[in-house]
């Protein structure tokens, strides 16, 4: 990373770094999608990067109808904290990004938040993993417990925290939370995530048998063995394993603790990262830039509904 670049130094540059991704055929309105009667609003009366729209007498900027909307960090610091999150194979914490771009830990944890929910995978659109012939890697891991909650009779107990993984070897990630009844929940995940085409490698558990049609399933008892031969190629979990590994490392020495309710942002960081690979021809470069446009179309906000 070239901490020289003028997008982490000069605001018109990192404006124009900004729109460039989101707009690279010229500005479109988030309020109507018009792309004609658009123009930029120039002077002093005006604040930077104002552009009005003539079709629904609508302003705004590239950080309108995004994660930036309405944030008063400037723009520049954005363009690292996206650089700076999408190059760390392990993550970055937020008093880290504190301290890097010089504002409070407050701020620097929402704009982390912020930048996790545009590696989110949108709800539409999201696809299945896997296809016909591919192997896909399933498996469960636990993180810990979270704080005790009350239950009947004024007892407390600790609730697991949980995800489970579906890994496409040699491909992308998908990860989920498990919140609830374990069986169900994973097959609901697997049923939901998993081309029906695919290849299935599991360990032994009981929950992910007749999931798939017979042949598509293949599973390796860990009390036994960690990897065995088939006609489906080699069966094991490795890959997921491997992966669980990196997500556990980065809560270790980056995050040290995260709580469940934020767990689905965290999981979608590793998986963006993951699916954006250099080893899939994703350089540093191409992910800030598709972290920077999947800010499109999304809220999020200290308060209301879409907080968390």
């Amino acid at each position: 990373m070239n901490l020289n670049d003028p997008i982490f130094a000069d605001e018109n540059k990192a404006r124009a770094y900004f729109e460039s991704i989101r707009w690279p055929n010229g500005p479109v309105c988030p309020h109507c999608k018009g792309t004609e009667r658009v123009y930029r609003l120039e002077g002093q009366s005006h604040r930077p990067g104002l552009i009005h729209c003539n079709d629904c007498d609508g302003s705004f900027t590239v950080t309108t109808g995004g994660v930036m909307e309405s944030s008063h960090i400037p723009l520049t610091k954005w363009a690292l904290a996206f650089r700076l999150m999408a190059a760390s194979k392990k993550g970055i914490s937020a008093h880290q990004l504190h301290r890097m771009l010089g504002i409070t830990y407050k701020s620097a944890w929402f704009l982390a938040m912020r930048v996790r929910e545009a590696m989110g995978l949108p709800p539409a659109g999201r696809g299945t993993v896997g296809g016909p012939g591919k192997i896909v890697e399933v498996d469960e891991t636990e993180l810990a417990k979270s704080r005790k909650t009350k239950v009947r009779g004024g007892r407390s107990r600790s609730k697991n925290v949980s995800f489970v993984a579906l890994v496409e070897r040699d491909g992308k990630v998908r990860s989920a939370v498990i919140d609830g009844s374990k069986m169900m929940e994973v097959r609901n995940i697997v049923r939901t995530n998993l081309d029906g085409e695919s290849i299935l490698h599991t360990d032994g558990a009981q929950f992910y048998k007749a999931l798939m049609p017979v042949g598509q399933h293949e599973s390796v008892d860990h009390n036994k063995m960690y990897a065995r031969d088939s006609n489906n190629g080699r069966v094991h979990t490795n890959t997921a394993e491997g992966y669980f590994s990196l997500f556990k490392r980065g809560l270790v020495g980056t995050y040290q603790h995260i709580s469940p309710a934020h767990l689905p942002r965290y999981l979608a960081e590793f998986d963006f990262r993951m699916n954006n690979r250099v080893a899939l021809g994703v350089n540093d470069d191409t992910r800030t830039e598709r972290a920077v446009k999947g800010a499109e179309g999304k809220r999020l906000r200290y308060q209301g509904p879409s907080a968390a």
